[in-house]
């Protein structure tokens, strides 16, 4: 990998590890409910600009990696239209870059600032029931979306017919996040190499609903993380994610990532627009 040598310094919100599961809640939590909320632990850290090390990165090893995402496709206002003309886009890509025999998408968020207090993933909040919708806040954590129990389980949620059979062979789950219709100036994403990061590095966060619960990833801090981004992505451009893979045999299986607010970003900066696209690759 080419020398990595422009960074800019920012705050990360890490989780404290401290023998208990943390814990989202989806609507008001009862009195009752012992709270235990991540990304209470901010700690400054470096971010490398990630372009010259561009054509170097692998979703297998890094964990990530930002490609040319051509498409004429605009209409991200209309979430019909999205589904219907943007997704098979989004297989294609997934298949082209990870060599993917079958992808699946199940699901896509547009992603714009919102206030400062819906912006770290972490307090329990009534205004927490607006973040199930379609269009919701960048996420200020540092987490990864899957674990080694949510991984399979959503398999089986999604393609309940066909669980027991592809689970039996290699299944990845992978990320697209793309700017929507022009450069990211704000609120870029950052993402840590998965080579310095450990298991141990990931705690399991629950995540709380009415009726289920769910759960992903957050991490504790590590002054071996290496942060890395890219930063003004134009509208072409797309960082394919992976955020969960059941093989073993070495490979980026879970990688941490986090918006961030940039140093470097013009007060006058348009804000941040993103959708990013969850995916399921069968191999």
């Amino acid at each position: 990998m080419k020398t990595l040598n422009r960074a800019v310094q920012a705050t990360m919100n890490y989780t404290v590890d401290n023998g208990r599961p943390a814990a989202y809640y989806f609507y008001e939590p009862d009195p009752g409910d012992e709270l235990n909320p991540a990304g209470t632990d901010p700690r400054p850290v470096q971010i490398w600009d990630a372009w010259p090390a561009r054509r170097a990165l692998s979703v297998d090893r890094e964990g990530f990696e930002l490609q040319d995402f051509q498409s004429a496709f605009q209409d991200f206002a209309d979430d019909g239209s999205i589904k219907s003309g943007f997704y098979p886009e989004v297989v294609d890509f997934v298949k082209q870059h990870t060599g993917a025999k079958r992808v699946e998408v199940f699901d896509h968020t547009i992603r714009r600032r919102q206030p400062p207090e819906q912006m770290v993933f972490s307090k329990p909040s009534t205004e927490f029931k607006q973040q199930t919708s379609v269009q919701r806040p960048a996420v200020l954590l540092v987490h990864s979306d899957y674990t080694v129990q949510s991984g399979p389980q959503r398999v089986r949620d999604i393609v309940p017919d066909d669980a027991d059979e592809l689970l039996g062979r290699r299944v990845a789950f992978f990320n697209v996040w793309k700017p929507l219709c022009r450069t990211v100036h704000e609120l870029p994403l950052a993402m840590i190499d998965a080579q310095t990061h450990q298991r141990d590095d990931l705690i399991r966060m629950a995540l709380k609903y009415r009726d289920r619960t769910g759960e992903i990833y957050v991490m504790r801090y590590s002054p071996a993380h290496r942060w890395m981004y890219f930063p003004q992505m134009e509208k072409h451009h797309a960082l394919l994610l992976k955020t969960f893979d059941s093989e073993l045999d070495g490979r980026c299986r879970f990688m941490g990532h986090s918006a961030f607010e940039d140093p470097d970003t013009p007060a006058d900066a348009p804000k941040r627009e993103s959708i990013e696209v969850r995916t399921m690759a069968f191999f």
